[in-house]
């Protein structure tokens, strides 16, 4: 591994405890102001400034979140190796390769194989701080494997099977093995409103903002994230 892979391997990874800060609620204000006076920040005023614009994050947050992303690694860009290392480490209890494939494929907007800073702040903008309807619609486009605008049974029993691979055999209570087929029936009996056996983002989205049921079963969505 060359010295410029190690330090953009380390980077991305400070990148992703940032991430995870983010997620707990953990990045206050005085704790961006201690991370800039450690480092100085590399960054492209005009294009953050666009990002400040178009994101829910402060120009603070982005610089922070540039710099983990392109410090010491002037591509710019995760490929889909680096991020399945990434999430590998969130949860070494299971299998995550699978569900971070489906993720990244979700965050890759433009289908280049990579991974952009402005792809991934636009994402997380939406997860962390996006409406209902923002965030479902993303969600949407998370189960929507092959993009066709429709969800198939098939393609969201992919994504609930890795998402119980990736949480591994430490869940409590312990769950049975037909458990993800178990929780799409129970999905689709809900959605598919019109019995055509796949669901559109209409009906994906009034069941989800009218069934509590179903907004409790999205937090293992959430949880995830």
């Amino acid at each position: 591994m060359s010295g410029c892979r190690k330090r953009c391997k380390r980077e991305i990874l400070k990148f992703a405890q940032y991430l995870l800060r983010l997620l707990t609620g953990s990045l206050h204000p005085d704790s961006v102001e201690d991370e800039m006076e450690m480092a100085t920040v590399r960054h492209r005023p005009e294009a953050l400034e666009l990002l400040e614009a178009q994101s829910k994050f402060t120009k603070k947050e982005l610089q922070i979140l540039y710099r983990g992303f392109k410090n010491e690694c002037p591509s710019g860009v995760v490929n889909e190796e680096t991020f399945k290392e990434i999430y590998s480490q969130f949860f070494p209890q299971g299998d995550s390769t699978t569900y971070a494939h489906f993720l990244f494929n979700a965050f890759d907007t433009d289908h280049n194989g990579s991974v952009s800073f402005e792809d991934f702040v636009m994402g997380l903008s939406i997860l962390l701080r996006g409406t209902v309807q923002e965030k479902l619609n993303w969600a949407f486009n998370l189960y929507d494997i092959n993009k066709d605008g429709y969800i198939t049974k098939e393609e969201m029993l992919d994504i609930m099977k890795a998402i119980y691979d990736m949480m591994g055999k430490c869940t409590y209570p312990v769950l049975k093995e037909d458990a993800p087929r178990q929780h799409v029936e129970t999905f689709f009996q809900k959605m598919d409103k019109n019995k055509d056996g796949v669901v559109t983002i209409d009906e994906f989205i009034e069941s989800c903002q009218k069934d509590e049921n179903i907004m409790r079963s999205m937090q293992l969505f959430e949880n995830v994230i």
